[in-house]
């Protein structure tokens, strides 16, 4: 059937008269004869089905790896006898375990789906956060930090990845700006929830971290069984993993969602069932790639380290222990609205670059205002300063994994785009974790000083890149504008020929049309 698009016809097979696919490639024939109205509904299911269970396998996440910055409150440090600075190396451990099987937990996801892999994850590492509890030395402290980054690996990618699947390229920064929001909110929630839960010390003969750890991982694990009853796999396998007999969407919906998809990105539809080595040539060989890489590497490392100690440094201004970690909380309850405005501009008018920028640069002033209000004796100043960073630390970061996103050319580089970016939210997590030190506390001056050296190298990188963004989009322009001068002279052509070589032989007619079209093909090249 025929669909105009762009102001031009494109014709589409029909799902039901296609030729047999390929084995390694999915039949996605795109068959378009629906209503902007049902695209709404069939989009709008889509989003209460997949987005509120992703955003709570993040949130799930976000509890169990950030718990430990609360329990700093709760005298961890003395309970499990280990020093501020053996507690570095056990966050640089969690960051390590996920690096090391980031793209091995993503290339086994891409084989068997992410509702199954997903699935999984959850339930490994809710189990590894809840025997947390049981941890005392700092032998077992490392390996529970190494086993909850090896389990965790490769949750965030999938999650991106699964997104990328599903939405267009327009509605993607909106989406995954939603998916973190699970970030945020566990960010948030674990600091009032550690409030609470603290005050359990003594309940059993444990502390109140003991409590912290046992009762988030198990909440994870209760989560995990979420997943396995509602998270669909895909357009190929529409159903979760615990009811594969369950239909999420009925068939109508799924040629909606799936043909929209593939209009927006052909290449989606071609889907191999494994990650080829050209994939991986394409996509390290990508240095746009590269540079979202570094970026991420320059905003996460600072944002890691600081969300470990906010509620310590929220502390050392003369707050009560417990309360600081309440108070800690303020300033990422105030970066979701504020981050769906971001993502919001972002998509609406597709001001990818610009958001990521402006992001940067509020992290940015953040430490600039900690570096000055460390010498100031107001604490309510001090915690303005720890409320800002808080407000604008995270949010550049699922803003420029969408940015990133639009400059890989098909899935396969998408998904190995993703494992590299969260690898390198993760790598900065090593580095990052050794940023406050025992010998700078508690004003953290030569912290600040750092992280304020390495966010304007990030922001330096993004502003490259989105001069490079802004050539490409001029030369697409002026190519767009050579082509159609092209087919404008075409059918000037056309027209002379009509008036020229009216009643004229045909062989005449045809010599004369090859001469004309060869002189114009050469002039077009010249031009171009």
């Amino acid at each position: 059937m025929s669909v105009e698009k762009n102001g031009q016809e494109f014709q589409y097979q029909s799902s039901y008269d296609s030729p047999p696919r390929p084995q390694d490639e999915e039949n996605l024939a795109l068959t378009v004869n629906w209503t902007k109205e049902e695209e709404q509904r069939a989009k709008r299911k889509m989003d209460f089905i997949i987005m509120p269970v992703l955003t709570l396998g993040f949130f799930c996440l976000q509890l169990d790896r950030g718990n430990i910055a609360n329990a700093l409150t709760d005298n961890f440090l003395k309970d499990v006898h280990i020093t501020q600075d053996q507690f570095n190396v056990g966050q640089q451990m969690l960051s390590l375990g996920i690096v090391l099987f980031e793209v091995p937990s993503n290339m086994v996801l891409y084989k068997v789906g992410p509702g199954k892999w997903l699935t999984l994850q959850l339930f490994l590492f809710g189990i590894v956060s809840t025997f947390q509890a049981f941890q005392r030395g700092y032998g077992p402290f490392i390996a529970t930090r190494f086993l909850l980054g090896m389990t965790e690996s490769g949750f965030i990618p999938g999650g991106l990845w699964t997104l990328s699947t599903w939405y267009t390229r327009t509605e993607t920064a909106k989406r995954v700006m939603f998916f973190y929001f699970g970030n945020q909110i566990g960010q948030a929630s674990s600091k009032l929830l550690a409030y609470g839960i603290l005050h359990m010390r003594g309940v059993g003969g444990q502390p109140g971290w003991f409590w912290l750890f046992a009762l988030m991982g198990a909440f994870t694990v209760l989560s995990g069984f979420v997943f396995g009853f509602f998270l669909p796999d895909s357009f190929k396998h529409p159903r979760s993993t615990f009811l594969p007999k369950k239909r999420f969407f009925t068939d109508r919906e799924l040629e909606i969602l799936r043909t929209r998809v593939i209009l927006d990105d052909p290449m989606k539809g071609k889907k191999k069932g494994h990650i080829g080595l050209d994939a991986f040539k394409r996509a390290f060989g990508n240095w746009r790639l590269w540079i979202h890489l570094f970026i991420t590497l320059c905003n996460n490392g600072p944002q890691r380290a600081f969300d470990t100690y906010s509620p310590s440094i929220v502390n050392s201004f003369g707050f009560p222990a417990l309360t600081s970690n309440a108070l800690a909380s303020v300033g990422f309850w105030l970066q979701v609205p504020v981050s769906f405005v971001f993502s919001y501009v972002s998509d609406h008018f597709n001001l990818r670059g610009p958001t990521v920028i402006v992001g940067l640069s509020g992290h940015m002033l953040g430490y600039i205002f900690n570096r000055i209000f460390t010498e100031l004796n107001s604490r309510g100043v001090k915690y303005f300063g720890v409320v800002w960073t808080q407000t604008f630390g995270t949010f550049s970061h699922p803003l420029n994994i969408a940015w990133m996103s639009l400059s890989a050319r098909d899935s396969e580089e998408r998904a190995l785009a993703m494992a590299m970016v969260i690898m390198g939210a993760n790598t900065a997590g090593i580095y990052g974790a050794q940023i406050f030190r025992s010998d700078d506390k508690p004003k953290y001056r030569r912290g600040f000083s750092i992280n304020i050296g390495i966010l304007a190298f990030g922001l330096t990188l993004a502003i490259i890149r989105y001069i490079d963004d802004r050539r490409l989009k001029r030369r697409a322009r002026i190519e767009e504008q050579t082509i159609l001068s092209s087919e404008a002279d075409v059918a000037s052509l056309h027209a002379r020929q009509s008036q020229d070589l009216a009643g004229a032989p045909v062989s005449s007619a045809k010599a004369f049309d090859d001469k004309e079209k060869k002189e114009m093909l050469n002039g077009h090249v010249v031009r171009a």
